[in-house]
């Protein structure tokens, strides 16, 4: 059972990323999904996360109108779509699922917590 993130990279400032979560060994369709982020020397900070259906939705107000979380049930990932970056956001994203939203939602400690995607973002 493995989760892992993907689509980190170095972009300037202003720029675009779109970072990927997939699953092996388990379907991904049946989970809420979190995305996190850590910057050297800062604690890890909830970015987004989704409900199981897509229809409930949250964003940390650092990247509300600026990052989009969306899935895809059918091929089994979640995309966070990244825009207007800033210096700011460089960090390691990681993807975490969990059965229960909630649990994304507060920052609690998930039930899959996947390896992460380093972005950054220069000036």
């Amino acid at each position: 059972v493995q989760l892992q993130a993907s689509g980190g990279g170095l972009v300037q400032a202003g720029g675009s990323l779109t970072l990927s979560c997939a699953a092996s060994g388990f379907t991904l369709d049946a989970y809420a999904i979190g995305w996190f982020r850590q910057a050297p020397g800062k604690e890890r900070e909830g970015v987004s996360c989704i409900s199981s259906s897509g229809r409930i939705k949250y964003y940390a107000d650092s990247v509300k109108g600026r990052f989009t979380i969306s899935r895809d049930n059918a091929k089994i990932t979640v995309t966070l779509q990244m825009n207007s970056l800033r210096p700011e956001d460089t960090a390691v994203y990681y993807c975490a699922a969990d059965s229960n939203y909630s649990v994304l939602r507060v920052g609690a400690t998930p039930r899959y917590w996947g390896q992460g995607t380093l972005v950054t973002v220069s000036s």
